[in-house]
């Protein structure tokens, strides 16, 4: 995604294509400013750490789900949090899983927050707007 903002992006790792449409409706209805970038399983979102080592901007904040193809959120969650480039990256599990095994994995592994996703569009609207707030407007990352 080209952004044309100048405005750090957000790394959204989502394979479900009714997922990934929801989410980036719900962004647009935002008017989120943030360009969103899109990895659609594991191994692509681990693909972005060489880019960024190599000057990409990083994400603000990666969504991240737990279940998807190739390697799972988890590990994907502890690669990222093994590398120099991306351990301190903000990490927000967003996934279906309310398992009370997979949120004490995901903070055991460095998620930074956990959210299930909301089924109705109006309350993903919702979590979109917390997430906007936040991460995008709120907080201070690291450079």
């Amino acid at each position: 995604m080209i952004d044309t903002t100048g405005a750090r992006p957000i790394l959204l790792v989502e394979d479900n294509p009714m997922d990934l449409d929801l989410t980036l409706r719900a962004f647009r209805r935002r008017k989120l400013a943030n360009p969103i970038e899109v990895a659609r399983d594991g191994q692509e979102a681990l693909d972005w750490i060489p880019r960024w080592a190599a000057g990409a901007p990083t994400p603000l904040v990666v969504l991240l789900d737990l279940k998807l193809p190739c390697l799972d959120g988890l590990e994907v969650l502890r690669q990222f949090r093994a590398d120099p480039v991306s351990e301190h990256l903000p990490v927000v599990v967003l996934t279906s899983s309310s398992e009370d095994r997979d949120i004490q994995a995901a903070y055991r592994l460095g998620a930074n927050s956990y959210i299930v996703k909301p089924v109705d569009f109006e309350k993903f609207t919702e979590v979109a707007a917390q997430i906007e707030l936040y991460w995008c407007l709120l907080n201070h990352p690291a450079r």
